[in-house]
């Protein structure tokens, strides 16, 4: 199984890759994200403002209870109605952005979980393992289920696939 896809955005024009295994599987055994890009984009991450130019690129489906704002970066439609983002200037800055996913770890995964296979999965993954910090502070500071203790730190998560509201 080999898809072409073709990418025509504000972003990228005529980029293109391939999607060579199923979506929603075969993924590196240690990258176990907890949320779909589905699930993260229903929930509300990014401030709603999170690739809606692209929504050509991924599957209807991910989109249809999204929240979305296509004006502005708005953190009140974020789960936890929190600001827990940085600019894309700063990940830039950083040296975080590959110019292949020049939005950043939320359109590698998005990639990634159709079936995308590339040269930065280890990168990204091993980016997404060192987040998980933040899941034992959540739980060593706060009452489990206590969703009011440290939200951006629970927003940081969703916005990197773990479930926030689970610890």
């Amino acid at each position: 199984m080999k898809t072409k896809i073709t990418v025509n955005d504000l972003m990228q024009t005529h980029y293109v890759y391939y999607l060579t295994e199923p979506a929603g599987k075969n993924f590196r055994s240690d990258f176990k994200p907890e949320l779909t890009p589905r699930q993260m984009l229903s929930m509300g991450v990014f401030g709603g403002k999170y690739m809606t130019d692209c929504t050509e690129e991924f599957p209807d489906g991910w989109f249809d209870n999204a929240t979305l704002c296509h004006e502005k970066h708005d953190p009140e439609l974020n789960y936890f109605k929190i600001n827990a983002s940085k600019p894309l200037s700063y990940w830039r800055k950083k040296g975080w952005i590959h110019e292949d996913d020049p939005r950043g770890w939320f359109q590698w995964y998005c990639r990634y979980y159709l079936g995308r296979r590339h040269e930065d999965d280890d990168r990204q993954i091993g980016r997404w393992i060192a987040i998980k910090r933040h899941v034992g502070q959540i739980q060593k500071n706060c009452r489990k289920g206590d969703l009011t203790c440290r939200p951006k730190q629970r927003q940081v998560l969703l916005h990197w696939a773990y479930d926030g509201r689970r610890y």
